[in-house]
């Protein structure tokens, strides 16, 4: 508890500094010069084609844009004409981008929020006029867009698509952009007369050129608080919102991978569904985001992943449905523009793939099976937007189905058992910002809650679970070139004691260590508590840069019900200092460097994490950039290499990496990053990642990023046995083995846009990952890096046969036990195309293809050769092909 006190009296000083603060403090960011622009009411509108014939455009506009790069602060290259219209239903942006060179113009086209290497234009809107919040816009001279959402004043998130219109044209003296901004995508309160922030860029990708009507420096901050004034709309009205978006999908498929006899196995089956997605505003300001038995067959598949560790995989959410508007539900770290973290998992509050996740729980019966690939979501619903100025609030409610496993006993008879509860999953986030969120504080709630309708799901999942915090950031100086960030969460998961145990015994919290004096397990607990924050200071702007932060996470602390977290039983700090340096120096154009302290101790006190850090990189004369690394980590007494046995030492380890990046304007792209480290153990790793990717033509890229990885680990953990006779290791054996771990993979992708409305993307990623164990032993003595070899030390034999390898740990022929061979060759790869078609304005049409393969015959031993053949000729297999049709309507 003395950890908590002092904690909370960190963060209780954070929240008290953000509520007091003297909202008097000059604002910085009012400055003189802050530009005004004035737009104009149209009576006719415009027609969104490009060639800015209409009158509205004939008249002065903006002019004065200021480089970025790649001369900061110098007048551009060339000029650029800008022009605000609106009318009652939404606003006109024009931009007339002259070029001296029109056949020079890069107009490469590709699908929406593409990230491609093209002259574009841009335009920022802070509508709400916090100087916090907006939207963006952009349009490449292809006439190809970019749409999103800025947050925390100089962030941004792509994941929001809006319904909008853009047109471009290349002509002889450059080119012209032209955009329709219905109000609806906008938010605003009604008012007699407004004033908006907004902001304009423009870029001349030969040049690796940036103009911004209003520049904000390298060495400063902030985005949208930097805007201008827009000014002159008056006499409109904020529409009433409401679209719907229905869609019906069919579709195939078709697989191998069942065993003979298997009766819910098809070679071929076919699907059909049908849901829809609604929106509708509440007011100006919140916006309600619903969806019924949504589908997301579109998306792009996750990769296939080797994992040896302790901890579970992140996977990244691709669902449209929930990564729109994820910023909104961002915690613990606004306020700065940096969020370092050394060995420190920030734990995550709300990860949405827990939704409609693959069903957890076990089979009761023996047989064939049929299990769902996923949980169905039967509705979701998301409310965002803003209560008043300054404060803003997101909630997301989704319930899911019970799933059940039919299970065959090869008897004629049938089972349907309970895989997935009924569940209901909530979270709700609000935040107030004050004095032009220089100071902020916020609050987290997620409930998780559960239909065990079986007695046996009692053991398997949490009944229920909550998590609440407050987070809090203030500025420390009125430049605002500090900011102080800080939060405070307490988490508590309910269950039966039997759910409980296995609880406190997962990987997240090894209660069970023989050798940990702060945690202890309690088979007759039915609940579980726990707590964590963390306070951090950083440095804004400037060329020198500071980062240091102090956080813990209490042993019992546990949000994964909704969330996703790494570990617990943790205190972290770490200090980051570093210098950059802005202006070209005849060789880089830009560069910095960094060097970093961390360390980690148990709440026990044992330090199990220390490192030190140099990080330095830049940006050469001709583009091409470069990066490297070192890091130093000493020896440590980590306490979870033994999964829930006792400390063990670790040893010295040394990492480097270093990183050589090509201009990414030419056809052909290059990069290569090289990695390894070495142990003082003898363990070594060697990671090289080289990439091409080739741009054939202006709607065209292929790229294809290999890796190849070998990485020799001397004591890799392989199982515990239970054994009374084991006194020096609290009665358990910890089994090691020296691993050889040698994997080749690659991501290959292809972006074929045929118009900014048509696109193909295709994916494939073959994945060989050969593991060949040896040298087994079990650790000798607890909080030591020494080790009893098996057929070596203390009279032990080993022997493999086909059940695996034999063990008498000390020749007595008392205690003897077998490990399953390890060794393993798995062998996979996956792919998807989608054919996009935005046939309407906000209606898609998609043609998807998926597959998988998967391999993994001869274990423990690498033939390149072969195994490549078996990767691609894999005999097990599924394929499915769908098709999909949503139509956009609103009133």
């Amino acid at each position: 508890m003395k950890y908590l006190a002092l904690f909370f009296s960190l963060f209780v000083a954070t929240a008290a500094l953000a509520l007091v603060h003297d909202s008097g403090t000059p604002d910085t960011l009012k400055v003189k010069l802050r530009p005004t622009i004035e737009a104009l009411r149209t009576a006719t509108p415009p027609v969104i084609d490009g060639l800015l014939s209409e009158e509205i455009w004939h008249r002065p506009g903006v002019t004065h844009f200021t480089q970025r790069d790649p001369s900061e602060g110098k007048d551009p290259t060339q000029r650029t004409e800008v022009w605000v219209a609106y009318d009652d239903a939404a606003l006109y942006i024009a931009a007339r981008l002259y070029d001296s060179a029109p056949d020079s113009i890069i107009a490469r086209i590709g699908r929406r929020d593409a990230d491609i290497s093209s002259d574009w234009f841009y335009v920022g809107i802070d509508s709400y006029h916090d100087r916090r919040t907006g939207f963006y816009f952009g349009v490449y001279a292809s006439g190809a867009v970019n749409d999103g959402t800025m947050y925390n004043d100089d962030w941004d998130d792509n994941s929001w698509d809006g319904i909008w219109d853009a047109a471009t044209h290349i002509d002889d003296k450059g080119w012209t952009a032209e955009m329709r901004i219905p109000y609806s995508q906008l938010r605003f309160p009604e008012q007699d007369e407004y004033t908006w922030g907004i902001n304009f860029i423009r870029r001349i990708d030969r040049n690796k050129e940036r103009d911004d009507f209003v520049m904000v420096p390298k060495t400063e901050s902030g985005w949208c608080s930097r805007f201008a004034d827009l000014t002159g709309i008056r006499d409109i009205h904020p529409p009433s919102r409401m679209e719907i978006l229905p869609y019906v999908v069919s579709g195939s498929r078709f697989t191998n991978m069942f065993d003979a006899g298997d009766p819910f196995k098809k070679h071929t089956s076919f699907t059909g569904n049908v849901g829809a997605d609604l929106k509708f505003g509440l007011g100006s300001n919140l916006t309600v985001n619903a969806t019924i038995n949504p589908d997301f067959g579109q998306v792009e598949v996750d990769p296939a992943v080797v994992n040896l560790t302790a901890f579970e995989t992140f996977y990244d959410e691709k669902r449209p449905f929930f990564i729109e508007g994820a910023n909104m539900f961002n915690f613990g770290f606004g306020g700065a523009n940096n969020n370092w973290g050394f060995n420190w998992g920030n734990p995550n509050f709300f990860y949405s793939r827990r939704v409609g996740r693959h069903p957890q729980g076990e089979v009761q019966h023996d047989g064939f099976t049929d299990v769902p690939d996923g949980t169905t979501i039967l509705a979701a619903a998301k409310l965002t937007g803003k209560i008043s100025e300054g404060w803003s609030i997101g909630s997301m409610h989704a319930i899911t189905q019970r799933e059940y496993a039919k299970v065959d006993d090869g008897a004629g008879n049938r089972f349907a058992d309970v895989v997935e509860p009924f569940t209901s999953y909530n979270v709700v986030r609000t935040l107030r910002e004050f004095n032009s969120g220089k100071q902020a504080i916020g609050f987290i709630g997620t409930a998780v809650g559960r239909d065990l309708n079986r007695d046996y799901l009692s053991g398997q999942f949490n009944s229920s679970s909550y998590a609440a915090g407050a987070d809090a950031w203030t500025n420390l100086d009125s430049a605002g070139t500090y900011v102080i960030t800080g939060w405070l969460a307490t988490t508590r998961v309910l269950g039966s004691p039997a759910r409980m145990l296995a609880l406190q015994q997962s990987s997240l919290h090894y209660f069970q260590r023989p050798d940990a004096r702060q945690v202890s397990i309690d088979s007759n607990a039915t609940s579980l508590s726990g707590y964590g924050g963390r306070v951090a200071i950083n440095k804004q702007k400037g060329n020198f840069s500071l980062n240091t932060a102090f956080g813990l996470i209490s042993p019992g602390f546990d949000s994964n019900d909704m969330g996703f977290m790494f570990r617990t039983d943790v205190i972290n700090g770490h200090l980051v200092l570093g210098y950059n340096w802005y202006e070209p120096d005849g060789f880089f154009r830009q560069k910095w460097v960094n060097v970093a302290t961390a360390r980690n101790y148990t709440f026990g006190g044992q330090k199990n994490s220390e490192g030190y850090f140099f990080f330095s990189g830049g940006t050469f004369m001709n583009y091409w950039n470069m990066n490297a690394q070192f890091t130093y980590n000493p020896a440590v007494t980590d306490v979870r290499n033994t999964r829930g046995g006792p400390m063990m030492k670790t040893t010295n380890l040394y990492n480097i990496f270093a990183y050589l990046g090509t201009d990414g304007r030419a056809a052909f792209v290059y990069s290569l990053g090289l990695s390894g480290a070495r142990s003082e153990s003898g363990g070594y790793r060697v990671t090289l990642d080289p990439s091409v990717q080739f741009k054939p033509s202006s709607s065209v890229s292929i790229s294809v990023s290999p890796e190849i990885n070998r990485d020799i680990t001397i004591a890799q953990w392989v199982t515990n046995v239970e054994d009374v006779s084991a006194v020096n290791t609290y009665g358990g054996r910890y089994v090691f083995g020296k691993i050889d771990l040698r994997e080749y993979s690659a991501n290959i992708r292809l972006d074929w846009t045929f118009t900014p409305k048509l696109s193909l993307q295709l994916f494939l990623q073959p994945l060989i990952s050969v593991g060949e164990y040896s040298d087994f032993k079990e650790l000798k003595q607890p909080g030591t890096y020494t080790f009893n070899r098996y057929g070596r030390d203390n009279n032990s034999t080993i022997a493999l046969d086909a059940d695996g390898y034999q063990i008498d740990p000390d020749g007595s022929g008392l205690h003897n036990f077998t490990v399953g061979n390890p060794d393993f060759n798995f062998k996979s790869l996956r792919g998807n195309a989608v054919l996009r078609w935005e046939y309407l304005p906000g209606s898609t049409a998609y043609f998807v293809w998926t597959q998988s393969r998967t391999n993994t015959d001869d274990p423990g031993q690498l033939d390149l050769g072969r195994d490549i053949g078996k990767t691609f000729g894999a005999t097990d297999y599924e394929s499915a092909f769908l098709l999909k049709l949503t139509y956009w309507w609103h009133p």
